[in-house]
């Protein structure tokens, strides 16, 4: 009998494009697409001399992808770590599209055993986009690989901290975008894992009518002492129902990168 994993139509994809067409990222049609989220936390990242980056739950390896667009120079090496068998094939592929096959490994697993993957405290930066949404909320995809993107049903928050602390440097950084209404969850979580936030940045839809916040960037330290740098607002659009800010245009724009 056949298996049914190797029977199954290859997914439709797309072709898109960032940085005015500089940067080609592949998408499945019907499959977990990425958003301005990972457009969003890729620039909250610093890079610093000689970074060894883990993107953990990396997708189609979108976010790894901008790091290098704009900061290749700053970055010895980046591991893109991803459980679904479909999305690590297309950032493998992606890699190759845009010819950064010397610069970033994808490696494939269940980030609840990463230390049979990575090395302990070897990571100067972890950057992560986690799924968002607790079992039994927010908007339920019929699409599996959207789903377990999107909702914690292959992990939960905890696990995600737990194994972003066990592989990043002491004093290494945790970079991460979520949710702003999950926001005291996140922080009373974090120092559990020796995590410290360092800088934080709240994302609203638009300045005018005021809205609450819709997502939170931060930057949390393992083992990093006290004070924050809390961001001024972040804007996605100028108006309600109107273009993006400016601040939002800039981050697709080739010339915004690191020197």
């Amino acid at each position: 009998m056949a298996d049914p994993e190797q029977t199954k139509e290859p997914m439709e994809r797309s072709r898109d494009t960032l940085f005015d067409g500089s940067l080609h990222c592949l998408q499945h049609r019907d499959g977990y697409r990425f958003s301005l989220d990972s457009v969003l936390l890729a620039h909250f990242v610093r890079p610093g001399k000689d970074e060894t980056i883990l993107d953990l739950g990396a997708g189609c390896g979108v976010v790894g992808l901008i790091l290098l667009h704009r900061a290749s120079a700053y970055i010895r090496s980046l591991i893109s770590f991803e459980l679904q068998p479909e999305l690590v094939q297309l950032a493998r592929e992606n890699i190759r599209l845009n010819q950064f096959e010397n610069n970033i490994e994808v490696v494939a697993g269940d980030l609840r055993n990463i230390l049979t993957h990575c090395a302990p405290e070897f990571f100067s930066t972890v950057v992560c986009n986690p799924p968002f949404y607790t079992v039994g909320s927010g908007r339920l995809s019929g699409n599996d690989q959207a789903l377990i993107a999107r909702h914690q049903v292959a992990c939960t928050l905890p696990e995600i901290l737990a194994a972003a602390a066990a592989v990043v440097k002491n004093k290494g950084r945790l970079v991460m975008i979520y949710p702003a209404e999950k926001m005291g969850t996140l922080l009373g979580l974090l120092p559990q894992y020796r995590l410290t936030v360092k800088r934080m940045q709240l994302v609203y839809s638009y300045p005018e009518p005021p809205t609450s916040a819709r997502l939170v960037l931060l930057e949390a330290v393992k083992n990093g002492g006290e004070g924050v740098d809390v961001l001024p607002p972040f804007y996605i659009y100028s108006r309600k129902d109107g273009d993006y800010s400016p601040a939002m245009q800039r981050q697709y724009e080739a010339d915004w990168i690191c020197s």
